[in-house]
């Protein structure tokens, strides 16, 4: 089980939020310019890293905030939980 710090409402149990996937790289400035196989890329295709990772979270069953956190893909243990939305 994962005790994960809701800005909000403080430490909760990952039952009561919703992993909303790795914080993502600013949008291509000019997508016209990318291939339709890159755009798809970009799309659908998260990084998986083995390692430290942000990660946005939703805290469904609690406050319904959305915020980031750093996480470690391997061990599971969160380095910081920042205090803004992401």
């Amino acid at each position: 089980m994962l005790l994960i710090h809701c800005p909000h409402c403080g430490p909760r149990n990952e039952t009561e939020f919703t992993n909303g996937g790795p914080a993502r790289s600013t949008r291509p400035e000019d997508a016209t310019h990318l291939t339709d196989a890159a755009w798809v890329d970009y799309l659908t295709v998260p990084n998986n890293p083995m390692g430290w990772v942000q990660e946005k979270w939703w805290h469904n069953r609690g406050c319904g905030m959305w915020f980031t956190i750093e996480r470690n893909t391997v061990t599971h243990q969160i380095q910081q939980a920042p205090d803004h939305v992401g």
